[in-house]
């Protein structure tokens, strides 16, 4: 059974930078889940406020399995490296259904932070 969407959006993207002092790294990530008996085959789109989109990056759920992609880590994302404090929007299609949330480790004050970003799905 399949069960989520195909298409997500995600407009909220701004990886903090790396601090080497503190034992916890800052992130943001992906987090698929594929509940059907199918791979899910994705295409990625990133979008920035000051420069054209980087498209079709391939990315792959397997079938009944959960996959966290961080997006601070190019080898993830087909190569790509996203800079720190630079405001970017992803976009998500999937061949299968399935569930996405987006999530950012904020390690900026000692009170560290997990929150999910708001995303739109279709």
């Amino acid at each position: 059974m399949e069960e989520g969407k195909n298409i997500w959006l995600f407009p909220d993207g701004e990886l903090p930078k790396p601090d080497k002092n503190n034992p916890y790294q800052a992130h943001e990530a992906l987090i698929i889940l594929n509940t059907s008996n199918k791979n899910a085959n994705l295409k990625m789109n990133i979008y920035f406020s000051d420069k054209d989109p980087i498209e079709n990056i391939f990315l792959e759920a397997k079938a009944r399995r959960v996959k966290c992609i961080r997006l601070d880590k190019p080898e993830e994302i087909g190569g790509v490296k996203i800079s720190p404090h630079v405001q970017y929007a992803l976009r998500l299609e999937s061949d299968v259904k399935v569930a996405v949330t987006f999530g950012r480790l904020d390690t900026s004050s000692e009170k560290l932070a997990y929150y999910v970003g708001a995303a739109y799905s279709y």
